[in-house]
């Protein structure tokens, strides 16, 4: 039987904590505790599953390399979300490229409340596509997102996608709390937009 990792039980923030005082074997459960998570972040925002790949890559050699930096006590999964959207950015404008938003099947949490955004949206009132299957359906959402400014897309897909609270968002962009809550109320409106229009166009 497998050995569990004694560190498995430590927070976010111990972790980061020990490798701060030299650790170095605790960064290895830090990179596999994000790894799906932040791996999946990218590949949507990025629409591009090797890109991704080599973000996730330079994400963690930029955590390696700032621990240093990391205010102790300041939470840490926004913190790795602000490196990582950064390193997606310098990426895109290295190769000339705008993101491209994925929406393969969000991952379910154990609470079941972690929702997709199509799910969201065909929450909303009455469905407009009751002629349109789930496929097209996922078109359009992909559609409306790769036509949202960037930074409306990063707090859409943090909030919906990728889970993370308000606050999180807010500490990860750094911005203030309500600057999130405008974002993402504007893209919705957007996002909500199209999605009539094309219900009006298959009635």
């Amino acid at each position: 039987m497998r050995e569990l990792d004694p560190l498995a039980k430590c927070s976010d923030e111990e972790l980061l904590g020990l490798f701060r005082k030299g650790q170095r074997d605790v960064f290895g459960t830090l990179v596999r505790r994000y790894q799906r998570e932040l791996y999946g972040y990218l590949r949507r925002y990025l629409g591009d599953a090797d890109l991704a790949d080599d973000v996730f890559q330079t994400t963690f050699v930029q955590v390696f390399a700032k621990a240093g930096q990391y205010e102790p006590g300041r939470p840490v999964r926004p913190w790795l979300y602000a490196i990582a959207t950064n390193q997606a950015i310098d990426a895109m404008r290295k190769i000339g490229r705008h993101p491209t938003v994925s929406l393969e099947q969000t991952e379910t949490e154990a609470d079941g409340e972690r929702r997709g955004l199509i799910d969201l949206l065909e929450a909303r009132e009455s469905d407009p596509f009751d002629n349109v299957d789930q496929a097209e359906t996922g078109e359009l959402v992909r559609a409306c997102l790769d036509r949202l400014p960037d930074f409306l897309k990063q707090v859409i897909l943090m909030a919906y996608y990728q889970g993370l609270k308000y606050q999180e968002i807010a500490d990860a962009l750094e911005i203030p709390l309500g600057t999130v809550k405008s974002r993402l109320h504007a893209a919705m409106m957007k996002l909500q937009e199209v999605w009539e229009q094309a219900g009006m166009k298959n009635d």
